[in-house]
């Protein structure tokens, strides 16, 4: 975790680490001491101030509790703090407690605030647009109801409204008056008492050419000021009514200031080359709608005015208003009225062009064209066809998806001086990457990325508001349409026809892409599909990658499309489109479970669960684990939901389920899965049922102890209730059987399990099953610890196992053969083929998305740092691939693994209070001869019990060697170098591919002498 924590409040509280991702807060309770810390601002908040802000009644041991919670936030937000090391972040100060923050957002945006005021207004309207970005949702948003909070959220509200009116008072200054409108109805509809909004709202309105509505503003504030506070407007607003009738000239903007600002800008180099090569004289630039048409035209405004060019803007308003060459001209300085005559219009604007383009060159923007009326788009042909004298470059700008009659003839016409066209798609992957870490203040993660450039298909305006989602929710998110988006959808689809749209919103239930014979079948008419796809096409909505298809541009266009129908229409066009696809591609299992899943009707639950189970088994024999798991589990509720329920098909489903969420890391539901299988099998008392349920659970595994020894002992005494049962040429179940037994009875040490473990492996040769004999092979690593000096038989079983799964393509086992060779070369040191079995089974988790697998090579990773002698790396890697761990629900590898690898690499600092898990007593007698009491440490030697026979097995021993040798107990140290002995060319605890007392030939020299 990086050492400096960024604090949020401007939404719900939250921290981040250095890395940008989330810290847990604990409860409650925790969050509010958090708070009110922060808004005292580094300054010592007393004891009793904390208690009496928490409880309006304190409790008993109140005093204690803040001292619980301040402990608790404390390792969370310092987690590598050495114990007993002084915090350094949130620390004792008398008489209480002060948080010593660096960064939190609410410090930053008032910064930002304050600084605006000395800007210039493209520097200040960045500035501002970085700092309103921060805000979540109300700030303090959990505490809003707490005495000791209001102050100060109101303070920040003001702060945020004051942010808004600066922001445009900024834009204005910049000729964007009709980008602030809406923004500004906002602030005076929530706060109609600030006359500095009203004034700027009417300004904005003014000019945008809306004069009329200019004046109705100022009247709308008057009489709110008298009805509400009995006051009349102040003297700007008055005065501001005045100018606007007098038409005031000052109320115009000045030209040289109209400029747009310049925003965090990515990508798009080769566009940005192209319109800057010398012999582009005039070029259009086409997108979708939030392609960063506008964006790229600004980029190239900048860079050009740095080199000395002269330039000028004029955007056509969706709603009309002032004339783009109005607003050109008087950039230029030129006279903005024009004359009536068309022709005489037309030298007008070429002499004032031609007139600034002898100054310097100069740059002329033409944004939204598809908006534009004819006579500027005459304007804009004319000078296009007969270029003024200097240089000048002419951009114009459109939405290649709302062409209309006008501009289709205009840029007809335009084609003859043959134009540069630059055509925006999406951002390149690492483009998006910039822009979310841009907007969100952290840098995604690989598969944040990858849902985002997936749902946004690198749409800037797309990619900008998922990436506010993903600030404000985190990834889980990123699934919903941010309302931006929505809105923008729904206000281009209302341009549609009502046919077209229905249309597209049943092509939505179909899916991302849609086979056109399917939605003709479901609409009935084949005519009216045609018409919309032509529709939504020109329109931008749907792109036709092949033949009888289309598909939708976004994936966000659809999600809109299908949220926006209700939950029963939805499942009615599901049920017809299984139908229709259940006819014409019956091999389509997928599209068909699918369909009839999200129908989700009793009537089709049935036909739901067996095509979700066909599914979910193609899924597993592609080694899909992810889709797998979804598809097992639409199976089961399917199943639920239908009427005809049988035991052992509802079992078959549990059990699938049961695989597919143990291979994806969901451990602790997989075994409450598995135990409610066991449950039920154990109450019918069929041994043929008990045999395809134990049998079916045939996932490897590597580490020697059991996450929930309980029910592995269920399970166990049932496989050794169902063998009794079966007869003898049931070979192949009695081999899974046997194989369970092994498995389950990992780390015991017992005869039977090792005779299980051969039992299996002799049957699966016998069948010639390459599962059954991977799955033994497993059973029989499992059972290759009952005495030391094993690395080169385990060798042996992992070399089989990964060739065996390689050739019959079996993956799941083909990871486990890398990560057991990982294991028996780390414990012979030899690093060099260890490390390239950890790179290929990292590679293999990746590919496939399983979890589970880098935990141990995060572990191997460490121990290579220990190795290497870098004592502190190696700590700090420890402990982090500890944290992960304890996160995946394998308590069984997890208990007492920390402070055991951390033992190993630094005996100065150690935590004898830590749980040591199955090394409790080995750690104990070893903490009574460090702390000098020899005679407890050799009582406890004595009291030792038996070491499970594990992975941990000769770590066990070295410590226990360390305990005979320093308390002189002669007996012990024979016995233990002759346990020791047969592993003398090994590291001890090196089998685990995780942690290493050294080598095992030091203890047996010590044992000797």
């Amino acid at each position: 975790m990086g050492k400096v924590i960024e604090f949020g409040v401007l939404g719900p509280l939250r921290a981040l680490d250095g890395q940008g991702e989330p810290v847990d807060l604990k409860g409650p309770r925790h969050r509010e001491v958090l708070a009110r810390l922060l808004i005292a601002r580094g300054r010592v908040v007393p004891v009793d101030w904390l208690i009496g802000d928490l409880w309006e009644d304190p409790p008993e041991g109140a005093l204690g509790t803040v001292q619980t919670f301040v402990s608790a936030l404390r390792r969370a937000l310092e987690p590598d703090r050495p114990r007993r090391a002084p915090a350094k972040l949130l620390v004792t100060a008398p008489p209480g407690y002060a948080l010593r923050a660096e960064r939190v957002d609410a410090w930053r945006f008032e910064k930002a605030v304050a600084d605006s005021r000395a800007l210039g207004p493209e520097q200040a309207l960045a500035l501002l647009d970085g700092a309103l970005a921060l805000w979540r949702g109300p700030a303090y948003a959990e505490f809003a109801d707490r005495d000791w909070a209001r102050g100060e959220i109101t303070r920040l509200g003001e702060l945020k409204l004051l942010a808004r009116e600066r922001r445009a008072e900024a834009a204005l200054a910049l000729g964007l008056a009709a980008d602030v409108v809406a923004d500004l109805e906002t602030q005076v509809s929530g706060h109609p008492h600030r006359e500095d909004a009203w004034r700027l709202l009417a300004l904005a309105l003014y000019r945008s050419g809306r004069q009329g509505d200019a004046l109705g503003v100022l009247r709308r504030a008057r009489a709110s000021l008298r009805e509400e506070l009995g006051v009349d407007p102040g003297s700007e607003l008055r005065r501001l009514e005045a100018d606007i009738l007098a038409q005031a000239p000052h109320l115009t903007l000045p030209a040289r200031e109209t400029r747009l600002p310049r925003r965090p800008f990515f990508g798009r180099t080769e566009e940005l080359a192209a319109l800057q090569q010398p012999a582009t004289t005039l070029a259009l630039i086409s997108g979708d709608v939030g392609a960063g048409k506008t964006a790229l035209a600004g980029e190239l405004d900048r860079r050009l005015r740095a080199e000395g060019w002269t330039s000028a803007w004029g955007a056509s308003p969706e709603d009309g208003g002032v004339w783009p060459w109005s607003r050109i001209l008087a950039a230029l300085g030129a006279v903005a009225e024009f004359p009536a005559d068309r022709f005489a219009a037309r030298q007008h604007v070429a002499a004032a062009v031609a007139q600034a383009a002898a100054r310097a060159p100069l740059l002329l923007i033409l944004d939204d064209l598809q908006w534009a009326g004819e006579e500027t788009l005459d304007l804009l042909v004319s000078l296009a066809a007969e270029p003024p004298r200097g240089r000048v470059l002419i951009v114009g700008t459109y939405r290649s998806t709302d062409l209309t009659p006008a501009l289709a003839a205009a840029l007809a016409r335009i084609a003859r001086a043959e134009p540069a066209r630059v055509y925006l798609g999406g951002l390149p992957e690492e483009a998006v990457a910039d822009l979310v870490a841009a907007v969100s203040h952290r840098k995604p993660d690989p598969t944040t990325l990858k849902i985002i450039y997936g749902r946004s298909g690198g749409n800037p305006f797309y990619v900008r508001e998922l990436a506010r989602l993903y600030d404000a929710e985190g990834v889980t998110g990123l699934s919903a349409v941010p309302e931006g988006i929505r809105d923008v959808v729904r206000h281009r689809l209302a341009g549609l026809p009502d046919r077209s749209r229905d249309v597209l919103r049943q092509a939505a239930v179909i899916g991302q892409e849609v086979d056109l014979a399917v939605l003709t079948e479901l609409t009935g008419d084949e005519e009216t599909v045609l018409h919309a796809v032509e529709d939504a096409t020109r329109a931008g909505f749907v792109v036709e990658p092949g033949d009888e298809k289309v598909a939708f541009a976004h994936t966000l266009v659809r999600d809109t499309l299908y949220d926006d129908l209700t939950r029963s229409r939805r499942a009615q066009y599901h049920a017809r489109t299984a139908e229709i696809v259940e006819r014409l591609r019956p091999y389509d299992i997928e599209a068909i479970a699918h369909h009839y899943v999200r129908a989700s009707s009793r009537a089709t639950a049935a036909r739901a669960a067996r095509y979700a189970r066909a599914a979910a088994e193609r899924a597993e024999r592609r080694f899909a684990p992810h889709l797998a798991a979804r598809l097992w589990r639409d199976a089961l509720n399917a199943y639920d939901l239908g009427e005809n329920q049988n035991i052992r098909a509802r079992l078959a489903l549990v059990m699938g389920l049961v695989r597919a969420l143990a291979l994806t890391g969901n451990l602790d539901d997989a075994r409450t899965y598995r135990a409610q299988a066991l449950t039920a099998i154990g109450e019918l008392d069929d041994q043929d049922l008990s045999a395809q349920v134990l049998g079916a659970f045939d996932i490897p595994a590597v580490w020697t102890t059991n996450d929930d020894e309980p029910l592995s002992r269920r399970i166990v005494a049932a496989a050794e209730h169902t063998l009794a049962a079966l007869p003898p040429e049931r070979i192949a179940e009695r081999s899974r059987l046997q194989s369970t037994i092994a498995l389950e009875s990992r780390g015991h040490g017992s005869t039977r399990a090792n005779d299980a473990a051969a039992e299996a492996e002799a049957l699966a040769r016998r069948t010639g099953d390459p599962v059954l004999l991977a799955f033994a092979l497993d059973g029989r690593y499992m059972q290759s610890f009952h005495r030391t000096g094993l690395a080169p038989e385990r060798i042996g079983i992992g070399t089989e196992l990964l060739e065996l799964a390689i050739h019959h393509d079996l993956p799941r086992f083909e990871v486990t053969g890398h990560l057991i060779l990982l294991q028996a070369h780390s414990a012979l040191a030899d690093f060099e083929t260890a490390d390239r079995h950890a790179a290929a089974a990292d590679a293999f988790a990746e590919w496939h998305e399983i979890p589970l697998v880098g935990v141990f090579t995060q572990w191997y990773a460490a121990l290579r740092l220990a190795v290497e002698g870098r004592t502190a790396e190696a700590e700090a890697s420890y402990r982090s691939a500890s944290s992960r761990l304890n996160a995946t629900g394998m308590h069984g590898m997890a208990q007492g693994l920390l402070p055991l690898a951390l033992l190993s690499i630094n005996r100065d600092r150690v935590d004898w209070n830590a749980d040591w898990g199955t090394c409790r007593e080995w750690a104990h007698a070893l903490r009574l001869l460090a702390s000098g009491s020899s005679e407890e440490a050799a009582t406890a030697l004595h009291a030792l019990p038996a070491s499970p026979r594990d992975l941990l097995y000769e770590a066990r021993l070295a410590l226990e060697a360390e305990v005979a040798i320093g308390v002189r107990d002669h007996a012990a140290m024979g016995r233990i170098r002759r346990e020791l002995l047969p592993a003398a060319a090994e590291l001890a605890g090196g089998a685990t591919g995780l942690l290493s007392f050294g080598p095992v030939r030091h203890y047996l020299d010590a044992l000797t002498t």
